[in-house]
C-alpha cells in the first residue's frame, strides 16, 4: 500500500502509537528476547496493513449486506473472508468481554442510587456464560446468528 492510498491521508496519519506497539510486541515475547528497532517499526507497519485489510474487506461484506454502518458480525465474516476463520471464536469472546468491561466502567462511573454495580462474582458469572453463549454460537456454525446490541443491559 502506497503512503498516500488511504484516502487523503498521508502513511503517518495511519500509525499506532509506538510505546503502546511496543509494549505488546515485548509482552508477547520471552523476557530474555530483544527485539530491534527496525523490526518493530515493521511490526507496526504489519499491524496497520492488517487493520487496513481487515477495515476493507469488512466494508465489502457491510455493504454487501446494504448497511452503512460497519457492526462487529461483518468484522467476523471478513476474517473468515481473508482467512483467519480460526481466530473467530477468540475474537468474539474478547469483543464480548470488551462489553462486560465497558458496561461495568459505564456503571461505576453512573451515579445512580436506584442501580446497585454488579459485584465481581457477578461480572465473572456474566462474562463467563457470555463466553459459553459465544462458544455455542461459534461451534453451531452461525457466526452471527444474533447481531450483537449496543443497546443490551445486564440486570443487577
Amino acid at each position: 500500500m502506497e503512503p498516500m492510498d488511504i484516502v487523503g491521508k498521508t502513511k503517518e496519519d495511519a500509525s499506532l502509537p509506538k510505546a503502546t506497539m511496543t509494549k505488546i510486541i515485548k509482552e508477547m515475547l520471552p523476557p530474555d528476547v530483544r527485539v530491534a528497532r527496525d523490526t518493530q517499526d515493521l511490526l507496526i507497519e504489519c499491524c496497520v496493513e492488517f487493520i487496513n485489510l481487515l477495515s476493507s474487506e469488512s466494508n465489502e461484506v457491510c455493504s454487501k449486506e446494504e448497511r452503512r454502518t460497519i457492526a462487529p458480525e461483518h468484522v467476523l465474516k471478513a476474517l473468515g473472508g481473508l482467512g483467519f476463520g480460526e481466530y473467530i471464536e477468540e475474537v468474539y469472546a474478547a469483543y464480548e468481554q470488551h462489553k462486560v468491561e465497558t458496561m461495568q466502567d459505564s456503571l461505576k462511573g453512573a451515579k445512580v442510587s436506584n442501580r446497585a454495580e454488579m459485584t465481581e462474582e457477578e461480572a465473572l458469572a456474566e462474562q463467563q456464560r457470555m463466553f459459553a453463549e459465544a462458544r455455542a454460537r461459534m461451534n453451531g456454525g452461525s457466526i452471527a446468528s444474533k447481531q450483537p446490541d449496543a443497546d443490551q443491559h445486564l440486570e443487577s
